[in-house]
């Protein structure tokens, strides 16, 4: 079940975090140790963050290996892909390189995040993971679409998540359509400030990045 543009959000997780709120800025621990922000790792980009159950589980394991393709497009686009579970470093470790991602897991180890945003799994005591959402962030962390998927196809599809990439770029990238006029007459001015990534440094680029 998706959730955004004029859809009133049901309420999955903690009820502020809403298509066009601000999303949380947690810190976590990534799969390499490091203590992370999710404004960190966003950068100045778009960001799908997925809220796993965690390796154990076959369904996540499924999304994750369909993501491996789509995080290939997502470089080359400047867009940005995290995602968080309740799994140790360990398990965070293997369940990253067990689908073959090369994009940063965290570790919610502690439950932080999952009490935080009241999205306990009470159907699986065993575990205690995080009810599965996927969210498209505008940059920000600006809520775009909230994905629930505590069953399977209540998660986004690839081809739902590029849709999402697409909406959310044409409304924060200004050069979206280099053919009008004004952005035509500010690039032959050498006013580069409204192109991405050419009016922006190194660092604000690649900010975040593995």
């Amino acid at each position: 079940m998706a959730f955004g543009g004029e859809a009133e959000y049901a309420g999955a997780m903690r009820a502020d975090i809403v298509p066009g709120a601000t999303f949380p800025d947690y810190e976590l621990t990534d799969h390499r140790g490091k203590r992370r922000k999710l404004s960190q790792l966003q950068g100045l980009d778009p960001l799908i963050l997925v809220l796993s159950r965690g390796a154990f589980c076959p369904k996540d394991r499924r999304q994750m290996e369909g993501l491996v393709q789509l995080h290939r497009e997502m470089e080359v686009g400047y867009c940005r892909l995290v995602t968080i579970s309740t799994d140790n470093l360990i398990e965070t470790n293997e369940f990253r390189s067990g689908v073959g991602a090369h994009w940063p897991f965290l570790s919610d180890a502690g439950r932080k995040m999952q009490k935080d945003l009241d999205i306990a799994e009470y159907t699986d005591p065993q575990h205690n993971p995080m009810v599965p959402h996927t969210l498209v962030l505008e940059p920000e962390l600006r809520v775009y679409k909230i994905y629930m998927g505590y069953w399977f196809f209540g998660r986004p599809t690839v081809e739902e998540l590029r849709q999402d990439l697409r909406a959310v770029l044409q409304r924060c990238r200004a050069d979206w359509d280099i053919s009008k006029p004004e952005l035509r007459a500010a690039w032959e001015k050498g006013d580069k400030a409204r192109f991405y990534p050419y009016g922006k440094t190194y660092a604000e680029v690649f900010a975040g990045q593995e």
